[in-house]
């Protein structure tokens, strides 16, 4: 009866299908891939996971799972639940609780000259989407297990006292005079402390009564002066400042500071720009860099905001001219990424762009990439600790499916093959998305909305393009929670609990 019959040879198999009927599922692929993974022209049983930490008592109910790069190793921040976040330095080495919010049900990082910027979010259970907690801010933390602080801090109180000094150079005049204090991670604060004094052409100035900081984080104190005022006012702080040449105290302790001459034309060193920073910056959602400022979206009360710190100075960030403004639609940004010169914000279904022209970032011109398509909080894939850029794409979640973005997005989506599956997800519950991105083994991996205890695996050694990547699904005996990449290429597993 099979005499006649060809044999159908399969000679790759090439992963799973789930797009449409049952009928429409190729040959080489199957309906059904679960705890595999691939290897030229053939297919095995994915490795087995190991515990990481190797302590007495291993973190559990693990909420999100961030690698925080240190200025001499790459190490974990982990948040469980309840709202702590500990710092997991090795297998064998856990800090903290180094910041608790009980509020907090997830957060964002980045990491910053071996230290790490962390702000704190949740869902508000009435819109369903995330925002910045309410009285919560950004926070810095050292790396050295000591609690994260405040991002940023409080300027000067009470009043410097300026008088004549020994025999010296300034310009004859009325200057107002003042005090900024400057961090262990050297923020600089608004200036404060003014006080008006009438310099004298051949004396140095001399200071008494130094504001001194009550904040542990402020380890220098400078001096800054306007140039000299003509129909002074009486306006002690409504004038442009500068720093003071030589004019830093390098504690928080001493209140006296001698013999400090300068002439006007020495006065370069702008601190006005200070003045409208932030002394408190308030939590949000999204955290990235760019062009070598920090970036912050989605604060409790400004849900279409975005704010950029000075270049260099990540816990400068001006009330003003930082701000960013996403039309207004009643939707909330979720993530940000630098990509090709450019910063991309992005709404659940909307992506916008800004480029750097060089001024502030409240003049930068905002344009329109994508009305339909958008990103989740963590739907950015990491790819080792560059953020989400690999060379010339970025791989983005999105309610349509996984797409690949090179300042457009190209469709079909990466997740083709698995349209059916995608579409299955909740919308509503993309938050819980995670995307880890191994460029060199050219592997990736995703979590899925909490009501599942799995991975879907992609791998793309013979192509990034819908026709050419593996799919399948890594199922386990626990909630997966959180992924991301440590070493290069191991992939850390975080879960909140057994199935």
């Amino acid at each position: 009866m099979f005499r006649d019959h060809t044999p159908v040879v399969i000679e790759e198999f090439n992963g799973w299908w789930q797009r449409g009927s049952n009928d429409s599922c190729p040959l080489d692929h199957f309906q059904q891939a679960d705890n595999i993974q691939y290897f030229y022209s053939g297919f095995q049983t994915r490795d087995p996971i190991d515990k990481y930490q190797n302590v007495g008592s291993p973190l559990g109910n693990i909420v999100r799972v961030f690698m925080y790069t240190m200025q001499t190793q790459e190490s974990l921040l982990v948040l469980v639940q309840g709202g702590d976040i500990y710092h997991v330095k090795s297998a064998t080495v856990v800090l903290g609780p180094i910041l608790s919010i009980a509020t907090m049900t997830d957060f964002n990082a980045v990491s910053w000259a071996g230290r790490a910027y962390i702000t704190p979010f949740f869902t508000d259970s009435v819109d369903n989407y995330e925002k910045g907690l309410q009285n919560q801010f950004l926070y810095v933390y050292k790396g050295d297990g000591t609690a994260a602080r405040k991002a940023a801090g409080d300027p000067p109180t009470g009043a410097i006292t300026p008088a004549n000094g020994a025999a010296g150079a300034t310009d004859f005049g009325l200057h107002v005079f003042g005090v900024v204090f400057e961090s262990d991670t050297g923020w600089l604060s608004a200036p404060g402390g003014f006080a008006s004094f009438t310099t004298s052409a051949n004396l140095s100035v001399s200071f008494t009564t130094v504001p001194v900081s009550l904040q542990a984080h402020i380890v220098k104190r400078h001096i800054v002066a306007t140039k000299v005022i003509i129909g002074f006012d009486g306006n002690l702080d409504g004038y442009q400042f500068f720093f003071v040449p030589n004019a830093t105290i390098n504690d928080n302790v001493t209140t006296v500071l001698n013999n400090i001459s300068f002439y006007d034309i020495d006065l370069l060193d702008d601190a006005s720009h200070l003045i409208d920073n932030f002394s408190s910056i308030p939590a949000g959602v999204g955290l990235t860099t760019y062009h070598g400022r920090l970036v912050l979206t989605t604060t409790y009360t400004d849900i279409s905001v975005a704010y950029a710190s000075e270049a260099g100075e990540p816990e400068a960030i001006n009330q003003v001219d930082g701000v960013m403004v996403v039309p207004l639609d009643g939707k909330p940004l979720t993530n940000c990424q630098e990509y090709r010169d450019v910063l991309y914000l992005y709404k659940q279904t909307r992506t916008v762009g800004y480029s750097d022209n060089q001024d502030v970032p409240a003049t930068w011109q905002m344009f329109i990439v994508d009305e339909g398509t958008g990103c989740s909080v963590h739907g950015i894939a990491t790819v080792l600790d560059s953020g989400g850029v690999n060379v010339d794409y970025l791989l983005i979640a999105d309610i349509n499916g996984l797409m690949l973005f090179d300042g457009s997005y190209q469709f079909p989506p990466i997740s083709y093959k698995i349209e059916s599956y995608w579409f299955t997800l909740n919308k509503n519950d993309f938050e819980f998305v995670q995307v880890a991105n191994d460029s060199l083994k050219k592997k990736l991996w995703i979590t899925q909305p909490n009501d599942r205890h799995q991975l879907i695996h992609m791998d793309y050694n013979e192509g990034l393009s819908p026709d050419k990547v593996k799919w399948a699904r890594w199922i386990f005996d626990a909630k997966i929670s959180s992924i991301c990449l440590i070493n290069i290429d191991d992939l850390i597993i975080g879960a909140l609990a057994p199935a």
